[in-house]
């Protein structure tokens, strides 16, 4: 037993991962109640998996997968849920007198033996990752008792009083437990949205994380009209309203942060199929270095903004990551000197110093009339939410000839197309080339998991995108899939971008009706990068693999 009380540093220092001036580097700076693991892979001295493998080799403790291995969930009884999250550990097998109990921290011993004489039994530790064992906690300790309870209520009423007990408000009702656990589980997997998807016998709960829909689980049939009413409830929705769409929002703090839920309902012949966008406000991107510009990019994306009047447009299909690349360019801009205003359907962030104004077409406050009337609020820096329509389109323009920077989004799928889009919305070509300053098309590609990388000697067929291009490149990369990205080899989203700047010479090529290619040779000339050059740029990096970028960009 002696052998197995060694410290974390001397084990790490001697299976060579980190040095011994590193460890004590490390043990001074972190904070007091810090555990030193912790403060290694905040340091980025070591990676999780790196420590899991070494105390698996060094100290012989097994490791386990939770989402793979099967747990037993009565075991959950013997230890409390406080104590299960304020040491990260999870029982999942009982042998005789003892018990197996899956640990982030495998040498934390003040915790083994709370275990030990809280339950009677001897303790054996297995190594899990902290992720692994937070989802199981929330999965053993409270989806699963609050789907049990909610559908022994259900099949106890009487379908006549289902309704009413859908709708009950006390923050006991099993209903209420389970669509607030749903969204905390769908928040802390960080995903994007949920789709609550009505089948004929059951209802699939899916939640799209990093920009891929995956089926979290499969809830019963007789769910369904409590876990819509609840949600509609929330969004301040019509619960008798069955046969229309509606659409909601609602501010809710959800693990100590605030977090938007928008909620979109939507009739479809099993019942209502209900989306919820998760705006998580304390990821909101605010800085211009955090969108992955490349160097050149970034330094055209800057001198666009830093001019006083034109206009910039973000373009992109739905879910691409505009509005973010936006609103990083109006934080790089709010200071007290200049006055900004935006309309927005709907204002995603609410930003400080910056004047947001909501779309409500209901009263007549539409992107056109917003914009309008802002005109008449002596702005510096205008806001559009999105250019839907020729009258928006032509007050934007006219607001950027006037001295106005104007900043809005598109739906295009490349930086050259938005010039020819505007005019088909019936725009004068000469005042589109006249308040174009430039434009920023982009996509979002899945990063490649840190945890599992590899390097990999690309095939024929893969090469021959780079060399077409002009890249010479020798290694790809790619996730083998672990814990950590559960075993998808991607872990996290960024964005591969073109951006176009208007110059002369190619307002001249538009305005005399120059065909596409002759307009396309002019910014090759230039030395523009287009999408999917950026992404095999960031593909040759590793930070995301050619898949990922074949899948979005378009190869011109």
């Amino acid at each position: 037993m002696r052998t197995k009380h060694r410290r974390l540093g001397d084990i790490l220092v001697e299976a060579g991962v980190v040095t011994k001036e590193q460890v004590e580097k490390t043990v001074s700076a972190k904070r007091r109640s810090q555990k030193l693991g912790d403060a290694l892979l905040e340091h980025g001295l070591v990676t999780e998996t790196q420590l899991i493998e070494v105390l698996e080799f060094q100290l012989g403790i097994p490791h386990v997968t939770l989402s793979r291995h099967p747990v037993d969930s009565q075991l959950t009884n013997l230890v409390p849920k406080d104590m299960a999250k304020r040491h990260l550990v999870l029982p999942f097998q009982k042998e005789g007198d003892k018990l197996r109990v899956a640990m982030a921290d495998p040498m934390d011993y003040v915790a083994i033996d709370d275990l030990r004489m809280h339950t009677g039994f001897s303790i054996e530790p297995s190594i899990a990752s902290k992720k692994d064992i937070q989802q199981s906690i929330y999965k053993y300790y409270e989806l699963e008792p609050s789907m049990k309870e909610f559908a022994v209520e259900e099949t106890e009423e009487e379908p006549a009083q289902r309704e009413s007990q859908s709708i009950d408000e006390e923050e006991d009702a099993p209903v209420i437990r389970l669509v607030n656990q749903l969204f905390a589980a769908a928040l802390q997997k960080e995903a994007s949205d949920v789709h609550v998807d009505p089948h004929e016998t059951k209802i699939l709960v899916r939640y799209r994380i990093d920009g891929i829909l995956r089926t979290e689980q499969a809830l019963p049939k007789h769910f369904q009209n409590a876990l819509v009413a609840r949600v509609k409830i929330m969004a301040n929705l019509n619960i008798t309203e069955t046969r229309l769409p509606q659409d909601g929002r609602v501010k809710v703090s959800m693990d100590k942060r605030q977090v938007d839920l928008r909620i979109s309902t939507l009739p479809t012949v099993y019942g209502e199929k209900i989306v919820v966008r998760i705006l998580d406000m304390s990821q909101a991107v605010t800085r211009i270095g955090d969108l992955g510009f490349n160097i050149v990019n970034k330094e055209h994306f800057e001198n666009l903004l830093s001019r006083p009047s034109g206009m910039v447009l973000i373009t992109g299909p739905t879910g691409s990551g505009k509005t973010s690349t936006l609103y990083a360019g109006l934080n790089a801009l709010n200071d007290d000197e200049v006055n900004i205003m935006t309309i927005e359907d709907p204002v995603e962030y609410q930003m400080e110093g910056i004047n947001q104004v909501q779309v409500n077409a209901k009263v007549g406050l539409t992107f056109a009339a917003g914009l309008r009337s802002m005109l008449r609020q002596d702005p510096n820096i205008v806001m559009v939410g999105e250019i839907r329509d020729r009258e928006t389109a032509e007050i934007a323009v006219r607001a950027s000839l006037t001295g106005h920077l104007v900043m809005s989004t598109l739906h295009t799928n490349s930086a050259l197309s938005t010039i020819p889009r505007l005019i088909d919305m019936g725009v004068e070509p000469f005042l589109v080339m006249s308040s174009l300053t430039g434009v920023v098309a982009q996509r979002l590609v899945r990063r490649v998991c840190p945890e599992c990388s590899e390097t990999y000697e690309p095939t024929e067929q893969e090469l021959k995108w780079f060399v077409k291009r002009g890249i010479d490149v020798d290694n790809l990369y790619r996730g083998r899939g672990c814990k950590l990205c559960n075993d998808t080899g991607y872990k996290g989203r960024m964005a591969i971008h073109e951006v176009l700047v208007i110059d002369d010479e190619l307002r001249k090529l538009v305005l005399n009706n120059k065909p596409m290619t002759t307009i396309k040779e002019h910014v090759l000339k230039n030395d523009m990068i287009f999408l999917i050059e950026d992404g095999l740029l960031k593909a040759k990096k590793g930070e995301t693999t050619l898949e990922e970028v074949l899948r979005v960009a378009l190869d011109d």
